[in-house]
């Protein structure tokens, strides 16, 4: 007796607890269904899945209703594309729809198994399934009475220029820029040849300097350190210019010892020493020469100009045509 009772106890509390989740499961309806029954091989199937919840169902935050996942594979059948999950209101009732896009490559008969819904209501959860659906995959029917029919030969593509438009295209925009090119650097101003200056040698700026110095009467005008000033750098920046000695920059013993080397300017020497040792009395010591020695001076340095004047190189000449 006891244990009799212990057994009803038991199997109400079993019952208790599996009631709500087997009331869950039946509060929704699951379904799938195809837009047909029969396809030829590698033809597509609409698959569209489709569970139905009561108002207070949709509304409660809580209750959940998970659709399958499908992979891109499953039992004779490939998934082709897949939609997002869409909801539409019917009456009283709310429809979640999915549509699968599926197709198969083997001929049969093939059962599209059950798929799994997952319910979840809180911390309850449960699953719901749907009917397996059976659809035949047929092969191309082939009249094997008839003979076979001979291979087509291979059709050209008909030309159409439209097809090339983007070579064409490019080819004309390399053809437009190299002409662009090309006529950008021929109407290019060409740069004038410039003029040649006729080059003045150090001997012809000295005597045209001297010639200046003479003519501007600076000694009569009574300055004398000018004058000497002048004297002395035109002579020095002569030698400096054709014979290359830093005449500018030496005082007038360190000038006179290295014109040793210029055999010309050395046999000038007494002149240059008489002129340098007037010119720097004149200029340091405040030593006003006569007249007679300004003239002197001058001309002691046309002189030394004239002296070491550089030889003219002769024309070269035609030669003569010999008789015969």
């Amino acid at each position: 007796m006891y244990n009799q009772v212990t057994k009803r106890i038991f199997l109400f509390c079993l019952l208790g607890l599996l009631l709500p989740f087997h009331l869950m499961a039946q509060q929704i309806s699951v379904m799938a269904q195809t837009d047909t029954n029969s396809i030829r091989i590698g033809e597509q199937v609409k698959l569209q899945l489709t569970a139905i919840l009561t108002p207070a169902q949709f509304n409660d935050a809580n209750f959940k209703v998970a659709f399958p996942v499908l992979p891109d594979s499953i039992e004779h059948f490939e998934v082709v594309t897949r939609s997002p999950l869409d909801t539409v209101q019917d009456g009283g009732r709310h429809l979640l729809h999915q549509t699968f896009t599926i197709t198969s490559f083997d001929s049969g008969h093939w059962q599209f198994p059950p798929l799994r819904f997952d319910v979840i209501n809180g911390a309850a959860g449960d699953s719901a399934f749907t009917q397996p659906i059976g659809i035949d995959v047929n092969t191309v029917a082939v009249d094997t009475t008839k003979a076979f029919k001979p291979i087509k030969a291979v059709e050209a593509v008909p030309w159409n220029i439209m097809d090339y438009w983007m070579y064409i295209a490019i080819g004309a925009g390399i053809v437009l820029l190299g002409l662009g090119i090309w006529l950008y650097f021929s109407k290019r101003k060409k740069p004038m040849p410039e003029e040649k200056v006729p080059t003045i040698s150090p001997y012809e700026v000295a005597v045209h300097n001297l010639k200046a110095l003479k003519d501007e009467k600076v000694w009569q005008q009574g300055d004398i350190k000018q004058y000497y000033t002048r004297l002395t750098d035109i002579l020095r920046t002569y030698f400096e210019h054709e014979f290359g000695i830093a005449a500018l920059e030496q005082t007038s013993e360190e000038l006179l010892a290295n014109i040793k080397p210029v055999t010309k300017l050395n046999q000038q020497r007494d002149k240059l020493r008489s002129l340098l040792a007037i010119a720097d009395l004149a200029k340091f010591a405040k030593l006003e020469p006569t007249a007679d020695e300004h003239e002197a001076c001058m001309l002691k340095a046309e002189e030394i100009l004239e002296w070491t004047r550089p030889k003219e190189e002769p024309a070269e000449q035609s030669p003569k045509s010999e008789n015969p």
